[in-house]
């Protein structure tokens, strides 16, 4: 990730992908996921009892979300002066890093606690790995489902933010982002960045996505704001 945030920017097809598609960096966070839940098991086997591997969980979530404020939230605000310090009033709540954690903590309390559920004596058939975690196969599918319930059913209204940019000729002016639809999948209309500008504030995300290097980004600074 050092190369990709120092040197993204210069040789893009190492970089993440603006929105739609698939760089070298957008497979960081998927087998970084799928490493963790691996471990998940390995970790918890030799513990026998329940609320001792809660703990163990709960710790390791905290340290997490720990350092993914530290290092994700905002702290430095401008590295190359070495200014430092905790603007809570932008700080980034959701990171990486606390996004791993809250997935962290979900599966690996699945895990706990269905683990003494699994059937012991399973025959050799092709079913025999649904039988064995139909817990995990059951809560995957739940999710899954949610999921997409939310992104394809949630009703996104128009939006407003404001500019914070010194260097922009724009800078203090209030725009609307025009979207009014359900099952939008584009920036700056789909249900995900609704949610989580409800919920945590347009203040509290990240404010240098990638998707602003695409086409799309482009088109919405000419056609899809207007000021308020």
């Amino acid at each position: 990730m050092i190369l990709v945030d120092d040197a993204g920017g210069q040789w893009p097809t190492i970089g993440h992908a603006p929105w739609n598609g698939c760089n070298l960096a957008d497979f960081v966070m998927p087998f970084f996921l799928f490493i963790v839940g691996m471990a998940i098991p390995l970790a918890f086997k030799r513990i026998k009892r329940w609320d001792k591997s809660v703990g163990k969980v709960i710790l390791r979530t905290l340290k997490l979300l720990f350092w993914g404020l530290l290092l994700q939230g905002g702290y430095s605000h401008a590295p190359d002066k070495l200014t430092y310090g905790v603007d809570m009033k932008k700080i980034r709540w959701c990171g990486i890093l606390q996004r791993i954690a809250f997935a962290y903590f979900v599966v690996a309390l699945v895990e706990i606690f269905t683990k003494d559920k699994r059937v012991k004596d399973l025959s050799t058939n092709r079913l025999a790995i649904f039988r064995l975690y139909c817990w995990h196969w059951l809560v995957g599918a739940s999710v899954l489902i949610i999921y997409l319930a939310v992104i394809y059913g949630t009703y996104v209204p128009d939006w407003q933010f404001t500019v914070h940019d010194i260097d922009s000729a724009d800078n203090g002016k209030q725009f609307t982002v025009a979207c009014g639809v359900r099952g939008k999948l584009d920036p700056p209309c789909n249900a995900v960045g609704y949610i989580d500008r409800e919920v945590l504030g347009i203040n509290h995300m990240y404010h240098h996505p990638a998707w602003r290097r695409s086409k799309v980004h482009d088109i919405l600074s000419l056609r899809a704001y207007y000021p308020s």
